[in-house]
């Protein structure tokens, strides 16, 4: 048991110590023995003394949700990115990647981070399959879970998607509910626009979180009622601007950041939660406020009461820094080693892949043949994609027809497929697109939401039927054809949603499929590749792809692609 007057392995000296109980700064020596706080003071034997000269210290911050395989890489090199900006501890939900791999792709997530110089705690996640509409690699319910519930890194279930079946009492999403109550675990929520009655059932079921927050009036009604939100800034939803503006000094207690999804590009340019700490400074946040919430109040959500805190016997996570209108990490420390200074990692980050969670693409035989798509008549449904939106429009269009088969022509709709690649049994749902805009090519991906089947958009079966070639060759991946040629493609081998290479490298290769892709006439407002991983997505309305066929998500069915 620890002791004031041991004497410290590690004394930061002259310290502006955050102390996030009080949003007040205190000055003195930090004293650290066995990888937690001794306390600050006037402590100053110390094995080792570093003097930073009155900066700044902080607790280290903490991402309250993210999905580790939106970034595209390991859990290993995705912490290594953010431990370098002072981002100690994360909570995962590694719902992508147990929507393929199942328990196995869990036990990788939690398996490859137990070492690590970083905190990684994973939320099992409560839906997979994401929907009935839909194919899966798994399917996981509650007696699935009965083991991993009582990992000590596992702090409970994941965002509750199917808020509906949630909220009229679905006997599976209660059994996983029940589940995690057992073990005294917490809830995470998912639960946008629900408000009133329905938002008191939800709450009532046992959800204690919710990060899906787009108005004030729903953050305030979630706070209301004893929930913590999650104010949440990602690459593709971005909510900190409006909600920070219902952050007060009488509910900051039940607010802190979260990522959801957070893509290469942003975490190498702006960060993870530091960027959101930084943001709120700008847009009139305290900073004492902005990084009580990024530090203290995650941790008590998650009732991690050791952790998110400069204070006696809480875990030496912390990161120094020089400006407190500018917060960029200088140093950072995890249990009181040091492991980054000025943006560089100075310890290992060991990736540890299992074959349990490669070959994960089980698709053959596809021909041309299979592409043909069969319509009875001119009229048909198309999904008509908006820019800069992951919600679809559903448009009656007439197209050309030959003999019975849908033809191609200069009219601005697209063939979109997705092909089951799980079971084996390699079926292909046929849909229609516009908006897409491609020409003399076809792109496609293993990263679908949420299933994450093969998904290709194109304007001839030719470049199609390449795509979903070259993404089998790789064993799941990003991929371009034009003219007959691959002209450009990214393997995931990680699940088909991951790769073990590293952050900058992914970062280069996206850029240039992007250049390339723009180049077959893919306009701005359109990503080519993140926008089409969501036209698979059957809860985003209205009218979505699965590998079961068109599916009308206002009326929660499949419908016929002919009017």
């Amino acid at each position: 048991m620890l002791k004031s007057n041991m004497k410290a392995d590690l004394i930061i000296k002259n310290a502006r110590v955050i102390d996030v109980f009080q949003n007040r700064i205190i000055r003195g020596n930090i004293a650290i023995k066995d990888g937690r706080f001794i306390g600050v003071g006037n402590y100053s034997s110390g094995k080792e003394v570093i003097d930073i000269n009155n900066a700044y210290v902080a607790p280290g911050m903490t991402d309250g949700h993210v999905h580790i395989e939106s970034s595209f890489v390991s859990p290993a090199e995705f912490m290594k990115c953010l431990v370098a900006r002072g981002v100690t501890t994360i909570i995962a939900d590694p719902h992508e990647i147990a929507n393929v791999c199942g328990l196995d792709g869990i036990k990788y997530i939690l398996d490859e981070s137990e070492d690590l110089k970083a905190n990684v705690f994973v939320m099992l996640p409560s839906s997979v399959p994401a929907t009935a509409f839909e194919t899966s690699g798994a399917t996981l319910l509650a007696e699935d879970y009965k083991d991993l519930i009582k990992h000590e890194r596992v702090l409970g279930l994941g965002e509750l998607m199917n808020f509906v079946g949630t909220i009229n009492r679905d006997k599976d999403i209660l059994d996983k509910i029940d589940l995690a109550r057992s073990e005294d675990k917490l809830i995470d929520g998912h639960s946008p626009f629900v408000l009133g009655k329905d938002l008191d059932d939800y709450v009532i079921a046992g959800v204690q979180t919710d990060h899906e927050c787009s108005t004030v009036e729903e953050m305030t009604e979630r706070i209301s009622r004893g929930m913590y939100v999650q104010i949440r800034e990602g690459s593709a939803s971005k909510n900190l601007e409006t909600l920070i503006k219902g952050v007060t000094k009488d509910n900051i207690s039940r607010c802190f950041f979260s990522t959801d999804d957070r893509h290469p590009e942003d975490l190498i340019k702006d960060g993870n939660v530091d960027n959101n700490v930084r943001k709120a400074i700008r847009l009139g946040i305290d900073p004492m406020d902005a990084l009580k919430m990024a530090t203290i109040n995650p941790m008590l959500c998650y009732r991690l009461f050791d952790r998110g805190a400069i204070a006696p016997n809480y875990k030496a996570d912390f990161f120094i820094f020089d400006d407190l209108e500018d917060i960029k990490a200088k140093m950072v420390f995890v249990a009181g080693e040091k492991v980054a200074e000025d943006g560089r990692v100075l310890v290992d980050f060991n990736q540890k892949i299992p074959e349990t969670v490669k070959s994960s693409v089980r698709v053959s035989g596809i021909t041309k043949e299979h592409l043909r798509l069969p319509l009875n008549s001119d009229r048909v449904n198309v999904i008509k994609i908006i820019k800069n939106s992951l919600i679809t429009e559903r448009e009656v269009c007439r197209v050309k027809t030959k003999d019975g088969f849908f033809e191609f022509s200069n009219d601005g709709i697209s063939k979109l497929l997705v092909v089951e690649r799980h079971t084996g049994r390699s079926t292909i749902s046929i849909g229609l697109i516009k908006g897409y805009d491609i020409k003399k090519g076809a792109c496609g991906t293993t990263v679908a939401h949420d299933s994450h089947n093969i998904i290709v958009a194109g304007d001839n079966d030719e470049d199609i039927l390449n795509v979903i070639n070259n993404i089998i060759s790789m064993g799941g991946g990003l991929s371009i054809s034009s003219k007959g040629q691959v002209l450009d493609s990214m393997p995931l081998d990680i699940a088909g949603l991951m790769t073990s290479d590293t952050i900058e490298n992914v970062e280069k290769n996206l850029k240039r499929l992007l250049k390339t892709a723009r180049g077959l006439g893919i306009e701005e407002g359109v990503d080519p590749f993140m926008t089409l991983s969501f036209m698979a997505l059957p809860v985003i309305p209205h009218l979505k792809l699965t590998d079961k066929g068109l599916f009308d998500v206002d009326k929660f069915e499949i419908i016929s692609i002919e009017e």
